[in-house]
């Protein structure tokens, strides 16, 4: 559990590239033909995704971008952060990248953005091929999601930037720890990490900016839930059953409503299953890419 990289030693690991107006954070490692790009989770960035990249770059070329307003990646006031315009963020990136075809894997708040990529799909626009689609844990079914009680409130307009200001590393990892089914895989070094990545560069701000996905996801529920029952991609759900957020509830409602799809199960497992059981969640997303 000591191998968690430092704040800086992720740093250096990524480069930076400039992105319809946002310094964008990327990390883009391996060499294989084929590529996999990552959709990360609220409020945290791509280091979620560190214990999984030695297990997926043999076999495939990894892209893993903060989001703006998250992580490394600019914090800008002046901005929505609509997930609209964080699936414009993450397409023209794959684009400048030269990439042609993918394999989408997302998680949490990035299932989100995935969907809205969906959605452009169903209409005939996809200027990048999505090879194979992978979602888990995430709260796409909002009226479903028990969310904590520090999202319901950064989400208010007028005390979300009070408690973003009076947010703490230790409220922090309170939070997270509740996230963790398996308590000893809690790793303390990440956590420390995480909270470096949020507070970076007057994370604390934009915070309530960022919040307002929640209410995004109800206002455009028919176009995003309605793209995934209505496209003809086939849908991979690997998910966590022991999530108290995006319960595990969610992942068979959405089977129901998905046409074409495959349900991996993660036992005993919390929120974050590419942190507290790796191997299980690589072997899961491997199946169907």
């Amino acid at each position: 559990m000591s191998n968690a990289p430092t704040f800086q030693a992720w740093q250096e690991r990524g480069k930076y590239l400039d992105i319809l107006g946002h310094r964008l954070f990327v990390i883009d490692e391996g060499n294989a033909a084929e590529t996999v790009v990552i959709l990360h989770g609220y409020p945290s960035c791509s280091y979620d995704y560190y214990a999984i990249l030695p297990l997926l770059t043999p076999h495939y070329r990894v892209v893993v971008h903060d989001h703006p307003g998250f992580g490394l990646s600019s914090k800008r006031m002046d901005y929505s952060y609509s997930l609209f315009e964080q699936a414009d963020v993450a397409q023209a990136l794959w684009q400048q990248l030269g990439l042609q075809e993918v394999h989408l894997l997302a998680h949490d708040y990035g299932t989100s953005v995935a969907t809205e990529i969906i959605a452009r799909y169903n209409l005939a626009y996809e200027p990048i091929r999505l090879k194979s689609i992978t979602l888990g844990n995430g709260s796409m079914l909002i009226n479903m999601a028990r969310l904590l009680w520090t999202q319901r409130v950064l989400k208010n307009q007028s005390i979300g930037p009070i408690l973003a200001n009076l947010s703490s590393k230790r409220l922090f990892v309170r939070n997270f720890t509740r996230l963790w089914c398996d308590k000893s895989k809690i790793n303390l070094n990440e956590f420390d990490v995480l909270w470096q990545m949020l507070t970076h560069d007057n994370g604390r701000k934009v915070l309530p900016l960022l919040s307002q996905y929640i209410d995004e996801r109800k206002r455009f529920w028919h176009r995003w839930i309605g793209a995934l029952e209505r496209t003809d991609k086939h849908i991979h759900l690997v998910w966590a059953d022991k999530d108290p957020v995006a319960i595990f509830e969610m992942a068979t409602v959405l089977q129901e409503k998905i046409s074409s799809n495959s349900l991996e199960v993660l036992e005993n497992v919390g929120h974050y299953p590419m942190l507290e059981a790796p191997e299980a969640y690589v072997a899961a997303v491997l199946k169907k890419l």
